[in-house]
């Protein structure tokens, strides 16, 4: 029985087997039962973990399996058994589910902390179910709302003077010195003699980085992944070719929404198939690094906002065009504006971020778009804090309309946890001055 069961699941009606609607964070992979299930076993601990352990590291957890196993907090484990991810979070229970696939009661912090109240006199007025949707914590990931990290941004402005992301030498200044190999040109390009290609495409690949930096048609045509140039030729390369060179980015790509049924060797993901409102005319649009970047083209720029705004249909979506970000967008796109002044979608959602790889100082975007968005309050380090100070971006996080409208004017929401730790800090040293400020005993 357990190998027709494994079989079953393998099949193409392994959609009899869901007991129930998934979550929106799984839902693209919801027929690739073996990803999470073991025939027989439930839910499989590692495949938690497998996906999302590695974030739960960068953000130093801070409810960790291990705070649990820990013999000495047995009573912890008595009120809420958090050893396991499927005890707080259930799927195919949509009448449970709440915010980040929660599946337990809003009040779920109370099991544990009951006695913040007395604890903490600031906190006796806030009711528990306000812990995680007030935007002062989060169970797993509180990298921007632990209190010395609040306390170094108390005094922080609204709008930072200058305000820039994060942009490379050659966003400033396009060079290819560190490229070893001759630009390549039109008459360079080494396709089959059997294969026709239009002069427009060649005009383009030659404009790019990739000529410029030697790589040629069959880099990127060859169907063999380990020896490009020996390989045959496919009209339509996949992922895998660009992961030859652009490894990390595609990781990121099969992390996401964008990818990851790909990586689950799914058929790719398509707008018809997303629950957010999409472009009628990109429904059945198959999503891979082409659907962004182009064929031959490879414009960051355009896939920075309009390979975005050609697919999402919602209204965050639709009011980008007429906020703020945008028209910082135009005016850098115009020369208008220093570079990394404007604000795209890929600002936020694809952020950039340099990393040190053989001595050279490497600029990469996150091409995860889900890493930074559950909760919204993981996008301050990587986005918001380049430009705005950590309260007003608590604020505007915390507002649902002002996301809607896509920040087109201040936030109507205040969040007080910059006030309560301004004000632990001055009790705190009330109670203990620091030599310097105690009073003169002489």
């Amino acid at each position: 029985m357990t190998g027709y069961l494994s079989h079953r699941m393998r099949g193409p009606d392994r959609s009899l087997f869901l007991p129930g609607p998934t979550t929106h964070g799984h839902y693209q992979i919801e027929l690739a039962c073996n990803a999470c299930h073991t025939p027989m076993m439930g839910v499989r601990e590692e495949s938690c973990t497998d996906c999302h352990g590695a974030d739960l590291k960068a953000a130093n957890d801070s409810h960790p399996k291990s705070k649990f196993t820990d013999p000495r907090n047995a009573d912890r484990v008595a009120r809420l058994d958090a050893r396991n991810c499927v005890t707080c979070h259930r799927e195919h229970r949509p009448e449970l589910t709440r915010a980040m696939g929660v599946t337990l009661p809003d009040d779920y912090c109370s099991f544990c902390h009951q006695s913040i109240g007395k604890e903490r006199p600031s906190h006796a007025d806030f009711g528990y179910e306000t812990c995680a949707s007030a935007g002062c914590h989060n169970y797993h990931d509180n990298t921007a709302l632990y209190e010395d990290f609040l306390a170094k941004h108390l005094d922080d402005p609204e709008l930072k003077s200058p305000a820039r992301v994060p942009v490379s030498a050659e966003s400033e200044s396009p060079s290819t010195a560190h490229w070893t190999a001759p630009p390549l040109t039109p008459a360079d390009h080494d396709a089959p003699a059997n294969v026709s290609i239009e002069p427009h495409v060649l005009d383009e690949w030659s404009a790019t980085r990739h000529a410029a930096a030697g790589v040629n048609c069959t880099d990127c045509h060859s169907a063999d992944a380990d020896t490009p140039t020996s390989g045959d030729w496919t009209d339509h390369p996949t992922h895998t070719a660009c992961s030859r060179c652009h490894d990390a980015e595609v990781s990121g790509f099969l992390a996401g929404k964008h990818g990851m049924r790909l990586a689950r060797e799914l058929p790719p993901m398509r707008p018809a198939l997303a629950r957010l409102p999409m472009n009628h005319d990109a429904l059945d649009r198959e999503l891979n690094c082409q659907s962004c970047h182009a064929a031959h083209r490879y414009d960051t720029r355009t896939a920075a906002v309009d390979s975005c705004l050609a697919c999402h249909d919602d209204a965050h979506s639709r009011a980008y065009r007429d906020s703020p970000h945008f028209a910082l967008w135009r005016a850098e796109l115009a020369g208008h504006a220093p570079p990394g002044s404007g604000v795209s979608c890929a600002t936020c959602h694809l952020p950039r971020a340099f990393h040190r790889i053989d001595g050279h100082e490497i600029l990469r975007v996150e091409h995860n778009q889900n890493h930074n968005l559950q909760p919204n309050e993981k996008m301050i380090r990587s986005v918001c804090l380049h430009c705005h100070g950590l309260g007003f971006a608590i604020d505007a996080l915390a507002d649902v309309n002002l996301i809607l409208n896509n920040f087109n004017g201040p936030p109507a929401v205040h969040i007080p946890s910059l006030e309560l730790v301004g004000r632990r800090r001055l009790e705190t040293q009330t109670r203990n001055p620091t030599p310097e400020e105690s009073p003169n005993e002489n």
